[in-house]
């Protein structure tokens, strides 16, 4: 399964960012059983920006609200547009992982309420963004990566920031908050490759605060 051993310990990028490698790996393949739960009821989709492109990245979210965007903006709703019905409930497990990883980076009162999926396939890519659109910038941002490795970029709070460049495997978290809440951050586009429990994918959960 993946090369790298069990949570060794947080890695500061800048202040209030921090990567966990390995850190999800113990529930890896529970956390994957439980999106293929979700995606079931809210099924991927290829969003679109509201300038009309259509994202490379494949997309669903789970819990109380989803990140959506269209043609009016980017937003969080309480329904999934497709259906009309509430999103799926958030898994406990989700939530604790989110939770336990704030924790040891250094915030421990997080309270999740949205996760959104995101399924990368190779060619897929997030240009550099902030993430702007939750009520409540106090909250970190938690991101957990599963299946083929990807190169995630953490900028600055201007986007000609400088930018490091870290090479993701399944399993590694990425908390950022505080001071780093809005610095930009993306994915280069994703290179072809096969994992053992995902083929040729790679799963996002990104975890806030979105009310």
């Amino acid at each position: 399964m993946a090369t790298l051993a069990l949570f060794d310990g947080p890695r500061t990028l800048a202040d209030g960012a921090v990567w966990l490698p390995g850190f999800a790996l113990p529930d890896d393949r529970a956390l994957l059983a439980a999106v293929e739960q979700i995606v079931a009821i809210a099924p991927f989709r290829h969003l679109e920006t509201p300038g009309g492109l259509r994202m490379s990245v494949a997309m669903s979210n789970c819990g109380a609200c989803g990140w959506v965007s269209d043609r009016r903006g980017y937003r969080y709703e309480n329904r999934d547009p497709l259906s009309g019905k509430p999103w799926p409930a958030m898994p406990p497990l989700f939530r604790s992982l989110a939770t336990n990883a704030a924790a040891s980076a250094g915030f421990p009162d997080f309270a999740p309420d949205a996760c959104l999926i995101n399924r990368y396939l190779p060619g897929a890519k997030l240009s550099l963004h902030q993430d702007r659109d939750e009520q409540d910038f106090t909250q970190p941002i938690v991101s957990v990566s599963l299946g083929l490795p990807a190169t995630f970029q953490f900028g600055g709070l201007k986007r000609p920031d400088p930018v490091q460049r870290l090479p993701l495997i399944h399993g590694d978290v990425v908390v950022w908050g505080a001071a780093a809440r809005l610095r930009f951050h993306g994915v280069l586009a994703m290179k072809a490759g096969v994992h053992p429990l995902l083929g040729a994918q790679r799963i996002n959960l990104t975890f806030r605060r979105a009310r």
